[in-house]
């Protein structure tokens, strides 16, 4: 069976997917562009979940990562996390679908997450066709990328392993130590504990599909 040929998801739950998301902004007195290029916090709100856990970015993708600028690992930990992405080359499918989704905003707003995000070579696996039709379904769109997302938690490389639950209400299962972490038994993780504002990101070799 095709990866992408599920049945149509109701729509019903994209609204609900979304306010989950939506777990608090904070406004501050300075602000920055979004990836959407409205204006949103330029950090997302400090506290204690939010800070960034001590340790060092790791895994052979990380070297594509550009050294200076926006889209370096220093630039990227002062912006919310769809802005840092957008600023990063790695990720520019990534931000495109998150666009489509609607979900800048919502991924920006909140207080702490766990992201794993898909490279471009990951979103390159899938048949163009198929991205194609999944880019124009905003419902089965926001499934899949609610389901790269953990709430409320930024976790570190020893805390991500094991079953965790996404905000689609699904599970991903990250197993491996160290600098060796797999993500869903065929999803690997080839630039691990990016920071963000808000948010530690873990790019991903594959894209994760939901049950």
């Amino acid at each position: 069976m095709n990866l992408w040929s599920t049945s149509k998801i109701a729509r019903i739950g994209v609204v609900a997917a979304a306010g989950a998301l939506a777990l608090g902004m904070t406004a501050c007195s300075s602000s920055t562009p979004t990836a959407s290029g409205t204006s949103a916090p330029a950090t997302a709100p400090t506290s204690a979940a939010a800070t960034a856990p001590v340790g060092e970015n790791f895994g052979t993708g990380c070297a594509a990562v550009p050294k200076t600028g926006a889209g370096s690992f220093q630039g990227m930990s002062g912006a919310s996390v769809a802005n840092a992405a957008s600023a990063n080359p790695v990720l520019s499918t990534l931000v495109a679908a998150v666009k489509a989704a609607g979900l800048v905003d919502t991924l920006n707003s909140l207080p702490a997450a766990t992201v794993f995000a898909p490279s471009n070579d990951a979103f390159a696996k899938i048949p163009a066709a198929d991205l194609k039709k999944v880019l124009a379904d905003k419902a089965m769109l926001t499934k899949i990328l609610t389901y790269h997302v953990i709430a409320g938690k930024k976790l570190t490389p020893e805390q991500v392993i094991g079953m965790q639950t996404t905000v689609e209400k699904g599970t991903v299962d990250v197993t491996g130590s160290g600098e060796d972490l797999t993500v869903n038994g065929n999803a690997k993780v080839i630039c691990g504990n990016v920071q963000t504002a808000n948010a530690t990101v873990y790019i991903i070799d594959t894209v994760l599909m939901p049950k």
